[in-house]
Order: C-alpha cells, then sequence, then structure tokens
C-alpha cells in the first residue's frame, strides 16, 4: 500500500515536472520576462525536492543492502523518525533484520549442540578440505584415538606420521571396515569409512573412526564381571561350608590325638564329614566341568534338515514323559516344506533344553501345555518357538537367565540357556524371550 503511495507521490511531482517545462516554454515563446523568472524558480525548486524525494530513497535502501554485504545485521532503523514512505522502509528493514538474527541465533545453537554432542561420542570425527588439507572441524576423540595432539592442517600427520596419514587420509573406504593400525608400541583396530562432499567449489573429505578394541573390551569386562559375580557366588557357597566342616573335623581330630582319654573320635562322625566334603569337592569339580563346556562348542556341522524331520526327532523323544507329567504337548509347523541349514544335533540339545525348561516351568500348574511351532515371519526369516503356560519368568532375573552359570533353580548348573544362545550365535541367529510371570513364556530361535 505504502509501494502505491511512493508510485503516486512520485506520479505527481514527474506531472508537475512536466506541466512546468510546458508552461516555462510557453510564457518564453510569448516573451513575458516576469512570468518566466517566476515559472523556472517554481520548476528548479520542485527539480530539488524530485531528486531529493527519489534520492532519500535509494540512500535507506544502498545503506540497508551495504550492511547485508558485511553481514552486519545489528543495524537498527529509526521507525518513528522521517517521511513516512521511509519510516515503511525502516519498519521493513528492522524485520528482516530481526528475522534474520533469530534465524542465525538458531543455527547457532543447533551448531554448539550438534558440536557438544560430537565432542562427547566417542567416535572420532574429521572434515578437511581435500585440495589444502585444511580441517574443516575434528573432535577430540579423533586426536584421542590415533594419538596426536590438534592440528589445523593434515599435512602436520603426514609429517609425523606418514604410515598412518596414508592409512587414514590417502587411501579411501567408501564402505566401512576393520583395519589394523601402528601406535607406538602397540596396535590397534579401528573401524573407518569416509565420504567426499562439495560445498560451492571446494571439495571435502569426512573420516569417521572408531577404536574397535576399546568397544571391544568394554564389552567383554562388562560380561566377565557379569561372569564372575555369578561364579563368586557359585565357588563362595561350596567353599564356606567345606572349610567350616573341615576346620571342625580337624578340630576334634587335634583334640583326640592330645587327650585320646577324654576326647573320643567318633569314626562314623569322621567318616560322614570327609563323606560330605568329598561330594561338596565333586560338585565343584562338576561345576568347573561345566564351565568348560561353554568353549567346547566353536565348530558347526551343517546340513540341511527338514524342520519336520527335526520335530518328529524330538517328539519321539520327549513327548512320552512329557505326557506322563500329564502336560499336553504339541508340534506344529506353519509349512511342511520348510527347513534350515543346522548343525543338526546342537539344534537338538538346544529345543530339549527349552522343552525341559518349559516342563519345569509348569510344575503344579493344572491344564498345563507346551506348544512347539515353527514358522517364516515377515523378514521371511524361519523362527522356532517354545510356548508353555507356566509360572513364568520374574521381570527382575530375565534379563541374566543368559548370563553363564546365573540360575533362579534350586539345582543345575545355569549354563542350559547360557549355551543355546552360543549354539544360536554359531548359526547366525539367535534367541528371544519373551516371558509373563505367572502366565507363561515363549522362547524364539530365530534363524
Amino acid at each position: 500500500m505504502n509501494f502505491k503511495g511512493y508510485i503516486l507521490r512520485l506520479f505527481f511531482r514527474i506531472l508537475i515536472l512536466v506541466s512546468g517545462i510546458l508552461a516555462l516554454g510557453y510564457v518564453i515563446y510569448k516573451d513575458k520576462t516576469t512570468y518566466a523568472v517566476i515559472i523556472g524558480i517554481v520548476l528548479l525548486y520542485f527539480i530539488i525536492n524530485t531528486y531529493t524525494f527519489v534520492k532519500r530513497r535509494f540512500v535507506v535502501m544502498d545503506d540497508f543492502f551495504e550492511a547485508v554485504k558485511y553481514r552486519d545485521f545489528s543495524r537498527w532503523f529509526p521507525e518513528d523518525r522521517g517521511p513516512k514512505d521511509i519510516r515503511f522502509l525502516y519498519t521493513g528493514f528492522n524485520e528482516i533484520n530481526r528475522t534474520i538474527k533469530e534465524i542465525n541465533s538458531k543455527n547457532q545453537a543447533q551448531y554448539v549442540y550438534l558440536q557438544k554432542i560430537l565432542e562427547m561420542v566417542d567416535i572420532g570425527i574429521i572434515a578437511y578440505n581435500l585440495e589444502t588439507g585444511d580441517v574443516l572441524w575434528s573432535n577430540e576423540s579423533f586426536g584421542e584415538i590415533l594419538d596426536v595432539p590438534s592440528f589445523k592442517n593434515i599435512r602436520f600427520v603426514e609429517n609425523r606420521k606418514p604410515k598412518l596419514y596414508n592409512t587414514i587420509f590417502e587411501t579411501y573406504h567408501k564402505e566401512s571396515s576393520s583395519i589394523s593400525i601402528a601406535l607406538q608400541n602397540e596396535h590397534i583396530k579401528i573401524l573407518i569409512s569416509d565420504t567426499v562432499f562439495q560445498v560451492d567449489d571446494d571439495a571435502f573429505k569426512l573420516v569417521v573412526i572408531q577404536n574397535i578394541d576399546r568397544t571391544l573390551n568394554k564389552n567383554e569386562s562388562e560380561s566377565w564381571k557379569k561372569l564372575l559375580s555369578v561364579m563368586t557366588h557359585e565357588i563362595m557357597n561350596s567353599i564356606a561350608p567345606i572349610s567350616s566342616l573341615a576346620d571342625t573335623l580337624q578340630r576334634n581330630l587335634q583334640l583326640a590325638i592330645e587327650n585320646p582319654q577324654t576326647s573320643h573320635l567318633e569314626l562314623e562322625d569322621l567318616n560322614a564329614g570327609i563323606k560330605t566334603i568329598k561330594n561338596r569337592s565333586e560338585g565343584l569339580l562338576k561345576f568347573a566341568k561345566t564351565y568348560r563346556s561353554l568353549s567346547k562348542v566353536t565348530k558347526l556341522n551343517l546340513q540341511k534338515v527338514k524342520i519336520k524331520e527335526l520335530f518328529d526327532n524330538i517328539e519321539l523323544l520327549m513327548a512320552p514323559s512329557i505326557q506322563a507329567k500329564d502336560i499336553d504337548v504339541e508340534f506344529k509347523i506353519s509349512g511342511p516344506k520348510l527347513s534350515l541349514d543346522i548343525d543338526t544335533h546342537l539344534i537338538e540339545q538346544v529345543l530339549i533344553n527349552l522343552i525341559l525348561n518349559a516342563v519345569d516351568a509348569c510344575k503344579n500348574k493344572k491344564d498345563a501345555k507346551i506348544k512347539i511351532l515353527a514358522e517364516q515371519n515377515q523378514n521371511r526369516e524361519i523362527v522356532i518357538k517354545v510356548y508353555d503356560n507356566g509360572s513364568g519368568i520374574p521381570s527382575d532375573i530375565l534379563e541374566n537367565i543368559f548370563v553363564p552359570f546365573f540360575t533362579s533353580k534350586t539345582t543345575g548348573s545355569g549354563i542350559g540357556l547360557s549355551l543355546c544362545k552360543q549354539i544360536m550365535l554359531l548359526h547366525n541367529g539367535r534367541i528371544v524371550v519373551k516371558s509373563v510371570e505367572g502366565e507363561g513364556s515363549v522362547f524364539s530361535l530365530v534363524f
């Protein structure tokens, strides 16, 4: 609306100028000097006024564009002074500056936020100019993994560690790959990937590295902590009574040797004590042997097996004893042609273990049912599920059931589900459990 007003006022001034020029020409033609002087003065005034009117608008616009050129969006134009059309321009410029400042502020906040995230991760990231080698951005983890200080150009690494420079910066890794690099007196494995991107006329390379050894060692350490926690508990449960009983027997034996007249040694008590120590020691040996069995399964004898044949063998072996315990058992296959490339003996061992656990869960349960189902899911994975409507697994121990030697039973080594998981991992599969306490459990073998 203001733009139209400006055009109207400009048009009015041009109209006056044209009329004045015509009038000046007419009076000069009529030789009326006095009128010519008056009209000339008025015409000169309107020429200056029109020039000022147009110039002030362009001066304001030029001033604003100069600020934009130097990215100065902090300037504030007075909206309450000057002509109306200029005040309108000031208002628009101020709104543009305010909007750009808000956008810059948000972008800056996002940049700082992203930078902080990238600084916190233990993955090394660097982006640099392919032509000049100047570093665009790098986080601290990159230098920590490669054991180099902060640098502004990758030539710094080339001068000090040429082999490392060639591996990281000169070699392209379009797909993530695991490589070994030498750092001081040790070799570490890292996962590396990179990509090239273009910004205007400049090409940049983004390199991402991760210390695999550190990650694996951390996970291994956590696994060992869980394992040792369970092992310590089991061993201490056996050693404490053995130590106490041995101390009692030794004390009684010592008294009998020193005072044979007053202290009588009951041979039956001695025999019973020694027998108890022997039994508990054998239990510890059995526990150790069970532990060793964890590392026995390392190779597979794969062969294509129809799931129906696998189920027939299991059903022939297990169904009679299960039904004798008044538990209904059912084997079901969604398609008779389903088959797997598996080590039959090992997978049979897994299924037997899961079925026996299901039988134990259904103990003292009315209308107890166990169902073994084979099907193909939407991801074209073959899944064997073992259902039961037994006691279920308490939520507080559900995450520990695959930890070696962990068991909630009064008897058992706690090794069965650990072996099941190891066997499935060797088959490049996985074992998944869902359980609701008091309702039952489902163990799924996903191939």
